[in-house]
């Protein structure tokens, strides 16, 4: 076994202190079942302090709404257990499909509210006019746990989440420059295809772990607009890149070659990016005054190479000035971490982002914890078992840990494995220890062996889920039980009840909840279709940057279902990312024709078609590219070349178009352009 360093030491010892202080106050103040308080400060505990102080809130938060349902439902209905049972699967269900829905820290708090009132619930039915003591007993012991581990780990060697924060930061523009250098240096399909995959991945996790940001206890907290505001310019980078690529393939179709002051502006770009830190703002200013001049004019005479640079053009300008905001905006978090005042207040204007849902999945955790409930209330009421109530909480708690996997079953299993692992280490305590223990102290002393390895393990992040799961079931057998009058009988009882809970939840999850990667992978991109026919079809333009973000999360989350799928390509993820840029097209064009009225009757078709193509992929039916849809490109694109110079949403719509016509028929024949006078009648 390896040794453990300085961070994993301090971790564990501090995990320690939280929970035994949170004991010692619960057994001073005369609580039930002390070792409830205990649990809770370790299962609060996070490496970062930011990290703890969200998750204390919200677990506080679950548990008192929890705890309120269980002091409305029991007294009602515990004459009635099987509209008891209904009225539990119900709460809980509800609480478990908005906890997946909310794929943030903060659907921890749903996931509590449910489970908690069923660990306080279903024990009290056979007295119910207790449950209101029990309920403020169990909300009591768990908020001691609570403001003791917040405490413990914001006060003792507190750990900020900034150096986790900023290295993923700089990870995350890092790969995005190796991305930018590989594209604009013409590097092989499979290393750029690289690239974007890790990238995508660095923006999910970024925004995940982000969340904690103003719960954090350095300068960081006061950077949170800032660090929301370079993770939508990093997302909007990807679209950009992958345009950029498309056009110069295009540009290059049949061996021939950029032009050679493109080709120079090329160099130059992907030395700037290279120049990382370094990279100036004024160089920026320069980059951006060469691309301009580049950029050529269109009008109705205007060929499709004209048509398809003005469009290189277009992207490598968002790019610049994108990735120069990315540079920017980290300069000034790294200011902000030093105390010096942010810049300017537009970094709080970002768009609130909504990653990807999936509402059918959250529907079938719920069902799928309702069953498992319903089985061992069903058991537990047909045999009149006097610990049925152990496993019927066990049950849904169990249910709830790991409803947001495709396949819950492993994680289950691996907790019911280590669970019964600890039943020789929790028989030693409750039965051999604590009847010899006569002071707190020696309690303290006796718990510390056992609570610091176990800490040290779930300090490392290979081993961490095993630990809790061995952690879990030793603590939560002490704070299930009187630990004043247990005796082998009861112990072994209760053991049984827990295995049983957690085995039911592995076996119904098996047969309802379990899916397969692609069948997940299928799903997503499926939504992906769905919401692009809702950009096409809607009347009003959307938030290009609120669809950006969710896209490119859609795309984070089929990474890792495509290295599990049985597909041996990646053909998914590579139709994930033009959807993205289709997207972009699409809710440019929407944002550009209401600017340009003598071109509506001619873009508005083109939209008709994508809305209905992806109706038909959503609805898992091949969409039909057909030759009147590209007709229908080509006459828009005509229409709007013809529209009066100078206008801003004639070259955006310009830009849109090229990007559809690319996306959809990428071999098709040169656009020939209209002669003018033919372009008004066509029009």
């Amino acid at each position: 076994m390896k040794l453990p360093n300085v961070r994993e030491t301090i971790f564990s010892l501090k995990s320690y202190l939280s929970a035994i202080t949170a004991l010692y106050l619960a057994y001073s103040i005369g609580l039930p079942r002390p070792f409830w308080a205990m649990t809770t400060a370790y299962v609060v505990a996070q490496p970062w302090s930011g990290a703890v102080r969200s998750k204390a809130l919200y677990r506080l938060t679950g548990t008192f709404f929890g705890s309120a349902a269980t002091v409305y439902m029991v007294p009602r209905l515990s004459n009635s257990p099987v509209v008891m049972t209904a009225a539990m699967v119900l709460w809980v269900g509800a609480c478990l499909y908005l906890s997946v829905l909310d794929r943030t820290p903060r659907s921890y708090l749903f996931m509590l509210a449910g489970y908690t009132a069923a660990m306080i619930g279903f024990p009290s039915v056979t007295d119910p006019s207790l449950v209101f003591d029990t309920a403020l007993a169990r909300v009591e012991e768990i908020s001691l746990g609570i403001v003791c581990a917040t405490l413990i780990h914001s006060v003792v060697l507190p750990r900020g989440l900034a150096p986790a924060l900023t290295l993923m930061l700089d990870k995350a523009v890092r790969d995005a420059r190796n991305w930018m250098h590989d594209t604009l240096s013409g590097q092989a399909a499979e290393q750029k295809d690289r690239d974007r995959r890790v990238l995508a991945n660095d923006i999910t996790q970024l925004r995940l772990l982000s969340t904690h940001v103003p719960f954090d206890t350095g300068n960081l907290r006061w950077t949170s607009g800032a660090v929301r505001a370079m993770q939508d310019q990093i997302a909007a980078l990807t679209p950009a890149v992958s345009a950029v690529e498309d056009r110069m393939r295009a540009l290059q179709a049949g061996g021939q070659p950029l032009p050679e002051a493109v080709s120079a502006l090329l160099s130059d770009i992907s030395e700037w990016i290279n120049a990382g830190a370094h990279a100036t703002h004024e160089t920026a200013v320069r980059l951006r005054a060469a691309v301009t001049r580049l950029t050529p004019s269109i009008d109705s005479r205007s060929t499709w190479r004209d048509a398809l640079l003005a469009s290189l053009m277009t992207r490598l300008r968002e790019l610049i000035d994108t990735y120069d905001e990315c540079l920017a905006l980290r300069r000034e978090i790294r200011a902000g971490l030093q105390g010096a005042p942010l810049r300017s207040p537009r970094s709080k204007r970002a768009p609130k982002t909504v990653l990807h849902r999936d509402r059918g999945m959250a529907l079938l955790s719920a069902l799928a914890a309702g069953v498992a409930i319903s089985v061992c209330c069903a058991f537990w009421i047909g045999t009149a078992w006097s610990n049925g109530a152990t496993a019927a909480l066990m049950a849904a708690i169990f249910s709830c840990f790991f409803a947001s996997q495709d396949n819950p079953v492993p994680g289950i299993m691996q907790f019911l494995t280590y669970t019964v692992y600890s039943i020789p280490l929790s028989a030693l305590y409750l039965l051999g220890i604590m009847p010899a223990i006569h002071s707190f102290e020696m309690l303290a002393l006796a718990m510390l062996p056992t609570a610091f390895v176990l800490g040290i393990f779930i300090a490392r992040p290979a081993s961490a889920g095993k630990a809790m799961a061995m952690l879990f079931g030793f603590l939560g057998t002490m704070a299930l039980q009187d630990t004043n009058t247990a005796d082998v009988v009861s112990f072994i009882d209760t053991q049984v009840a827990q295995c049983m809970g957690v085995a039911t939840a592995a076996i119904i999850a098996a047969i309802f909840r379990t899916v397969s990667a692609d069948w997940s992978a299928r799903r997503i991109q499926a939504a992906n279709w769905k919401e692009l026919e809702t950009l096409a079809s809607s009347p009003r333009a959307p938030s290009r940057h609120t669809y950006t973000a969710r896209m490119l999360d859609r795309i984070g989350l089929l990474q890792p279902r495509l290295a599990l799928a049985k597909r041996p390509d990646d053909v998914v993820a590579a139709d994930a990312l033009k959807d993205l840029r289709v997207g972009r097209d699409i809710t440019e064009l929407q944002r550009a024709r209401r600017h340009l009225p003598m071109a509506e009757a001619t873009i508005e078709p083109v939209l008709d078609s994508l809305a209905g193509f992806f109706r038909a992929r959503s609805a898992w039916r091949i969409g039909e590219k057909t030759p009147e849809f590209l007709v229908q490109i080509d006459r828009a694109l005509s229409s709007v070349a013809a529209a009066p110079q100078g206008a801003a949403a004639r070259d955006r719509a310009v830009v849109a178009l090229v990007g559809i016509r690319r996306a959809f028929f990428p071999d098709a024949p040169d656009y020939q352009p209209a002669h003018p006078t033919l372009e008004g009648q066509t029009s």
